[in-house]
């Protein structure tokens, strides 16, 4: 884990820099597991993201918007009423543990003053965030319950005793001297890098790796050396925290790491690396748990779909023997004299051939004749009619899988409200059952477009939904501004709010379009671009659907630091 004790340490130092003395504003509780505090410090205003998810555990500064619920978590009530106002005293570390210690002081409901202390403990899906009222140490409430009957050693309820993780009794990597690393560590066990992780407190396997790649594997000199020299600059927060984008994964951590292959970026504060670590991984986890039935109903129409097409394309092939039908029909009527009852098959001239070559025509031994070549009509007719039933059939089954991949591919770019609007919108069209209304507050249903700025200043907006592409290109755009939508590929609507942009405006956007679409993980993604006023819906048509003329193609790689970038707020 990226995220371990040393690295808690710096981010700690950070915070303190940061928003240490400041005073807690404003508390939210966007998801399940995870707060954002707005702390007025140093004349600013900055949101502390505190996380207890079990697999994106973290604490640090962020810049990326939330969308709160309309009705606030009982946890988050409870804070609002014991923190909001209150002031962070101190911001400390328990020892190298993953576990850092907001001291608070606030004022009770009589106007005493009061001291909490908020707990986040970062061990992955054992991680919470837990209120404690510091002069009886006593918690008040937790983000996560544990009962005894989960953990024995320490439970999490309100009115226990707070009691800290176990502790590890590991040594402190940034006071051991030379003497110590090399005691601490046995040459002949092998292994070195874990037993750098059991011997070393706050020190994860990557950074374990980190230590053996730079002292070769050598001998117990170079390990000591190479040690020494990696906490050298963790010891004096001399940090320049780095991400590495390999490719099968990407890593980060405060310090270069020369053990990982791939592309390096750097940052200048921890806070900023995981805002572009977690870009968009923890959102397309709550995405996945709010739409896992959403996706799975999508797929499997998609597929049904699909399958259908298959069986009738087989039932149009066959329908198109419907010209066979009719000339049997035909060479029976002429041929009737030579025609038995109880004949199986006859062999007639086919007198519309220029050969008169011969036709073996087969027949029901319990018809006539006449009822043979009647029921050859018969088939013949039905035939003809089903090509044309069948083709609109293909047709409308084609645009269904059109139209579920493209629902599927705003499944994987969705964030958590999108999600509610793609499940509002099937309920709309009638493909999932409408679920129980409740009265929804004042702009609850006010559609939100996610707002980009070009390098020159120019606003693009982009609709990540059939519901925001309608809303966007019919509704808010002008119409000559810019429309642009990936060529042949589902994807998002875009618009440019100028009616003559720049060459690389409309680069910067088709960039947009084809990292909201399904070929976002290609290279050379063709885009049109035309003038709104060149864009239709048809009558009928799904939602999202549009056609368009007069547009030229360009042709962008998807790059999400570049799409980072661009982002300037949520809503527009």
């Amino acid at each position: 884990m990226s995220f371990d004790g040393l690295f808690t340490r710096a981010m700690v130092k950070e915070l303190v820099d940061t928003i240490k003395g400041g005073r807690i504003n404003r508390i939210h509780q966007p998801y399940q597991n995870e707060l954002v505090l707005v702390v007025r410090a140093n004349g600013k205003n900055r949101r502390l993201l505190l996380s207890a998810h079990p697999a994106y555990a973290r604490i640090q500064l962020t810049d990326e918007p939330f969308d709160n619920p309309q009705d606030p978590p009982m946890f988050c009530m409870l804070l609002r009423k014991h923190l909001e106002g209150a002031v962070i005293e101190d911001i400390h570390q328990a020892g190298l543990d993953r576990v850092v210690v907001f001291d608070i002081k606030s004022r009770n409901e009589i106007g005493d003053i009061s001291f909490k202390q908020l707990y986040v403990e970062i061990m992955g899906r054992h991680s919470n965030i837990i209120l404690v009222d510091k002069e009886r140490n006593l918690i008040m409430d937790s983000i996560k319950h544990v009962p005894p009957a989960v953990n024995t050693y320490r439970t999490i309820l309100p009115g226990h005793e707070y009691v800290m993780p176990p502790e590890q009794h590991k040594r402190n990597p940034l006071e051991a001297a030379k003497e110590d690393v090399t005691a601490a560590l046995d040459w002949n066990s092998g292994k070195m890098d874990k037993q750098i992780v059991a011997q070393f407190a706050g020190v994860s396997p990557l950074l374990a790796k980190e230590i053996m790649h730079r002292a070769k594997f050598s001998n117990p000199e170079a390990v000591t050396d190479a040690f020494l020299s990696v906490m050298e600059p963790i010891k004096k927060f001399d940090l320049q925290p780095v991400m590495i984008i390999g490719t099968q994964k990407e890593s980060f951590y405060m310090i270069p790491l020369t053990s990982l292959e791939g592309e390096v970026k750097t940052f200048p504060t921890l806070s900023a690396l995981l805002d572009r670590f977690y870009a968009g991984k923890a959102e397309r986890d709550r995405v996945k748990q709010k739409g896992h039935d959403l996706e799975r109903y999508v797929k499997n129409e998609l597929e049904k779909n699909e399958s259908k097409i298959k069986k009738l394309e087989a039932t149009l092939a066959e329908a198109q023997n419907a010209e066979q039908f009719q000339l049997y029909g035909e060479l029976l009527t002429a041929n009737l004299y030579a025609v038995k009852k109880g004949m199986d098959k006859v062999k007639v001239q086919n007198y519309y051939d220029e050969d008169g070559a011969m036709v073996e025509i087969p027949l029901d031994p319990l018809k006539t004749p006449a009822e043979n070549a009647q029921s050859y009509f018969s088939r013949y007719q039905k035939a003809k009619h089903a090509q044309v039933a069948v083709r609109e059939q293909i047709k409308k089954a084609r645009d269904e899988v059109l139209y579920f991949e493209n629902l599927l591919q705003q499944l994987e770019t969705a964030s958590p409200k999108d999600i509610g609007e793609i499940r509002e919108e099937l309920e709309e069209e009638g493909y999932l059952k409408k679920r129980h209304i409740r009265v929804r507050r004042k702009n609850a249903n006010k559609i939100a477009l996610e707002k980009y700025e070009a390098s020159d200043g120019t606003e693009m907006l982009v609709g990540k939904n059939n519901k925001q592409n309608d809303y966007l290109t019919n509704r808010v755009a002008a119409r000559d501004e810019i429309w642009l939508h990936t060529k042949d590929i589902p994807g998002s609507h875009v618009v440019i709010r100028s009616k003559n942009p720049a060459p690389e405006t409309i680069l910067e956007a088709a960039t947009l379009a084809a990292y909201f679409s399904k070929a976002r993980q290609s290279a050379s993604v063709p885009v049109d671009y035309t003038k709104v006023r060149y864009v239709k819906k048809p009558n009928g048509a799904k939602p999202g659907f549009v056609i368009y003329e007069n547009q030229q193609t360009v042709y962008v790689t998807p790059d999400v630091d570049k799409v980072l970038a661009m982002k300037k707020t949520k809503d527009a």
